[in-house]
């Protein structure tokens, strides 16, 4: 069968398996033709409400099978789901929201106060829809309910977006990556051949579906017809539980979840049988946690390095290579390309390319790549190149036998428990502090997040800065996990002559006798 659509895996196991459980949440099921009519239910809704092709709609919630039915509507619709990460602060969904000028806002019952707070600068926004809450409460229920039997007239090209999830930039404010059909496909395939995503698949979605690691993830089961098993939020116990419960074969995790586990009691004594991928990325795994892990899952474990510009995993470390005592070091490397994928390391300055031990940026070029950036074609042009190369910022090297290895970062991004934070978006909040003249964000190493934000700042002549009280401004406006951890008062901060701060001089202290500086 050939598949031009992220849709068109739903139709076949609609018409094939029409009773067969195809997604469980909570204590509720629903078979595949239920699925299907409720994701034509969602599309047909959007019809009605006025979107057209190209109009996006916003999901703002925890992990609920109504995003992955809205994004799936999209995709018969034209439309596109942005995704928003529930973590933000109420003025960093403000800014996405109205970045992506979604005419239509679904918002989980529980986060209504946030939306409420920024209604006002949501001029885009049409209509806000509830999702989950009590009794008349789901607005969400009401809205398929008032939706026209049938399927959406429009049929979506390849390179149509549907879903767009936003990523932080340089300049401090986030970014929508357009993913497409042509994109999330070619993952999907890679996914299947890299993972072993088969029919009998029982496919565990607990990463947030803000992220590839929760969306991407999801939809590669859907595509082969695994059952899939959607987790509201990550609950380590109750995970385990699941797992055993569901009989769940795969599931996707960052590193610091794994770091919970293991220290779970009793942890190494609980059934883990039909267990066949474990997969983690999104930040270094620290070696002691790889330890435990290996010990305590008897399973296979696969390492992923991904990103959202390239609608997910493009490069994984498979379960031999995590038990190969001949080659311990490969534990530390990101694998080799999956199917499909391309990668180069190249001379960020000459754009030549670097031979095996040789550190360069990594460039990586595949059919899942994303469109580009919503509304910004500066960054899309530095990121993603005309012959198809994008850049992934990410500085390392190759091995001899054609293993990544990840040793510091081109550009300035820190990776705190999987979640993305850029200097420059702390920066802008610590400024605004009072007595603050200076400041520079810098990661460092930390062993439960990977790294932790540190902001390292000048008081203005003859001001003090109460650093309990910085960290406090910077959760008023900020995710908790962007708010540095700690302060570190300097005179002054070493920049090079344009004025840039050089920033590596501020971590290496910190990174000192580390083979990995992130």
């Amino acid at each position: 069968m050939t598949i031009d659509s992220v849709a068109d895996p739903l139709r076949r196991f609609a018409a094939e398996a029409p009773d067969e459980e195809a997604l469980r949440y909570e204590g509720r099921a629903w078979t595949w033709s239920e699925w299907a009519e409720r994701v034509r239910g969602a599309a047909m809704a959007q019809v009605a409400a006025g979107l057209r092709p190209g109009d996006r709609v916003a999901f703002l919630d925890k992990n609920h099978p109504a995003c992955l039915e809205v994004t799936l509507a999209c995709s018969l619709v034209g439309t596109a789901n942005a995704v928003v990460n529930w973590r933000l602060a109420a003025e960093e969904v403000a800014y996405a929201i109205g970045d992506s000028g979604a005419r239509v806002v679904f918002v989980g019952a529980e986060f209504v106060p946030v939306v409420d707070q920024i209604r006002a600068k949501l001029p885009a926004v049409e209509r806000v829809i509830v999702v989950g809450g009590d009794g008349d409460g789901d607005g969400y229920e009401a809205w398929l309910g008032e939706a026209a039997p049938g399927e959406p007239e429009h049929r979506s090209g390849p390179d149509d977006c549907f879903l767009q999830l936003y990523t932080s930039g340089t300049t401090g404010f986030p970014k929508g990556a357009m993913l497409t059909h042509r994109s999330l496909t070619a993952h999907n395939a890679a996914a299947a051949a890299a993972f072993g995503f088969t029919r009998d698949t029982v496919n565990m979605v607990a990463m947030p579906l803000f992220h590839v690691g929760g969306t991407s993830w999801a939809l590669a089961g859907m595509a082969v017809g695994a059952r899939t098993i959607v987790v509201r939020e990550v609950l380590p116990d109750a995970i385990l539980d699941e797992i055993a419960r569901e009989g769940v074969t795969h599931a996707f995790f960052v590193p610091a979840v794994y770091g919970f586990f293991t220290q779970l009691p009793g942890v190494a004594e609980r059934d883990y049988s039909s267990l066949r991928c474990l997969g983690y990325g999104g930040a270094p795994m620290p070696p002691p946690v790889m330890r435990r892990c290996l010990k305590v899952f008897p399973v296979d474990f696969y390492q992923v390095y991904g990103m959202t510009e390239m609608s997910g995993v493009f490069s994984v470390l498979g379960p031999a290579d995590h038990r190969d005592a001949e080659h311990p070091e490969r534990l530390l490397s990101a694998g080799r390309p999956v199917a499909g994928a391309e990668v180069r390391v190249v001379d960020p300055a000459t754009g030549k390319d670097l031979g095996p031990g040789e550190v360069g940026e990594f460039w990586v070029r595949s059919d899942q790549h994303m469109a580009g950036y919503w509304a910004k074609p500066e960054a899309t042009a530095e990121t993603l190149l005309p012959d198809g190369w994008l850049r992934t910022g990410d500085a390392g090297y190759r091995d001899e036998a054609g293993y990544l290895y990840i040793s510091d970062r081109v550009k300035d991004m820190i990776i705190s428990g999987g979640e993305n934070v850029y200097p420059a978006e702390v920066e802008r909040v610590v400024s605004e502090y009072p007595g603050v003249a200076d400041v520079a964000v810098i990661g460092v190493p930390d062993d439960r997040w990977g790294e932790a934000v540190k902001a390292m700042v000048v008081a203005a002549p003859g001001a003090t800065v109460d650093e309990a009280g910085l960290i406090d401004h910077c959760r008023s406006a900020l995710a908790s996990y962007k708010c540095p951890k700690s302060v570190d008062l300097v005179d002054t901060l070493p920049r090079n002559p344009t004025g840039k701060v050089l920033r590596r001089e501020l971590r290496a202290p910190y990174w000192a006798g580390r083979e990995r500086l992130v």
